[in-house]
């Protein structure tokens, strides 16, 4: 049986790409190997995000050519599409195909078996107009299944070289989405993460469609009982994606809305679709119509002409607003975009000082939202058994609103619909004990949406 191995670096929707093209090498008879391992292929999903993930990716490529140089060496992703020639250049390269054509990988691979001759396989990203269909049935992971419905991204951000590397925004059909979704039920999933690049853009190239349209279709799919989206911009949130995440039962109560900054020149010179005033008065608006919803965010420091006033400001905003978790970067220069080119570029000491700053402000603000339900009832869907290691008796799970909750319990209650109580908070996991496990019934299910309703909206019970 032939051998592959992969190597992803990045984001979460470059996993997902390596899952999909994992399952052509499957449906062609692989085995997948550790990348550590002897194989007759070596993919390595690249990054460009950063000037560092571009080394890193040339430092995996190295290291997979000896391995095995006798090996095919194919090189994807968004490195891959932005500098194909430098990676060609890597002596032992074969095969660099972008973030399109994915669907041709086995055909390049057995033709350079054939006759070992090296094959640029990269083409113009910004010419491209169509979804690439990429399916994948399972992932390791039981009881999440990710489903991209969304490439590319218009925003063009002055920071970020990504609408280069993956193109335009190209939507999935909305029929393909369903299909695909309701085959992720049928293998036994019962949560689905919408992802993409620009997950909120999906539809901007359609007509009378869009993401709102796709939740309302999606909530009808049977056996679904978690919809969960990767992330959003606060722009694309309106009235009518409110009212679904606010009556949609299936709608988790945690939304990740990228910030970025939190001071009015800085998002401006950042090319950001929104003022501080115009994002505050969306999540107040969420925190309205959802009391309760975990709100979580990106936050980049250190941007260029970022002054320890402007910081400070942006600091103030971020714990105004009571974030229920920050993910917190520093300013880091990508060759090619504007910010690289801009003046006043941060030192990286004071960028790494704030950096720390802002990470004890998410956390105090992280423990502060897990406490509000320490005493509480909520429903979990345990994941694996606590860090990885079996015979813990521990299991791990998230709860809708993201929570991560540790209980007692063995690894027969992965997957299910279990329902906890809070007995402590902590920054990175709340404890729990087991109350009940749901089975999945008509009847349970239907409980378990109107107690996540009870225990979101308090106001329902006073009322």
């Amino acid at each position: 049986m032939p051998t592959v191995a992969f190597y992803t670096l990045g984001c979460k929707v470059n996993f997902y790409d390596t899952e999909a093209i994992w399952q052509l090498f499957k449906n062609e008879g692989y085995e997948q190997v550790d990348f550590e391992a002897t194989a007759d292929v070596y993919l390595i999903n690249t990054c460009t995000v950063t000037n560092t993930g571009d080394k890193k990716s040339r430092q995996i490529i190295r290291r997979a050519v000896r391995r095995n140089p006798d090996a095919v060496i194919a090189v994807t992703g968004c490195y891959a599409q932005t500098s194909p020639a430098e990676i060609m250049a890597i002596e032992g390269v074969d095969l660099v195909i972008g973030t399109q054509d994915r669907e041709k990988i086995m055909t390049f691979v057995n033709q350079i078996q054939g006759d070992r001759k090296p094959v640029n396989a990269v083409r113009n990203i910004m010419k491209t107009r169509d979804f690439e269909e990429l399916d994948v049935p399972d992932f390791s992971e039981r009881t999440r299944a990710f489903l991209k419905i969304q490439e590319g991204c218009n925003n063009f951000c002055t920071f970020c070289i990504i609408p280069w590397s993956r193109g335009l925004s190209r939507s999935r059909a909305p029929q393909s989405v369903l299909e695909q979704a309701k085959q992720l039920v049928a293998s036994g999933y019962k949560e689905i993460v919408l992802t993409g690049i620009h997950t909120g853009g999906y539809g901007d190239d359609m007509e009378n469609y869009n993401l709102t349209s796709l939740l309302w279709d999606l909530d009808k799919v049977e056996g679904l009982e978690r919809i969960r989206i990767s992330s959003i911009e606060a722009s694309q949130i309106d009235d009518a994606m409110i009212d679904v995440l606010n009556r949609s039962s299936k709608m988790c109560r945690h939304l990740h809305i990228p910030l970025q900054a939190g001071e009015d020149s800085v998002l401006k010179r950042m090319r950001r679709k929104y003022t501080t005033a115009e994002f505050a008065a969306k999540i107040k608006r969420l925190h309205e119509a959802m009391p309760g919803v975990a709100i979580t965010t990106d936050v980049i420091v250190g941007f260029p002409g970022e002054t320890e006033e402007m910081f400070e400001e942006g600091f103030r905003f971020m714990e105004e607003l009571k974030f229920a978790e920050m993910h917190v970067f520093p300013y880091s220069k990508r060759t090619g975009t504007p910010a690289a080119r801009m003046d006043e570029q941060v030192d990286d000491e004071v960028k790494n000082e704030r950096v720390h700053k802002l990470i004890d402000l998410s956390e105090k603000m992280q423990l502060a939202y897990a406490k509000q339900y320490v005493g509480q009832v909520l429903d979990v869907i345990p994941e694996r058994d606590y860090k990885g290691a079996p015979g813990t008796g521990l299991v791990m799970g998230y709860t809708d609103n993201y929570i991560q909750v540790v209980f007692d319990g063995s690894e027969e209650l992965i997957g299910k619909l279990c329902r906890v109580k809070i007995t402590e908070a902590g920054v990175n996991e709340c404890r729990a004990k087991l109350v009940r496990v749901l089975d999945s019934s008509p009847a349970d299910l239907s409980e378990a949406a109107h107690h996540s309703f009870v225990l979101e909206r308090p106001e329902a019970i006073r009322a």
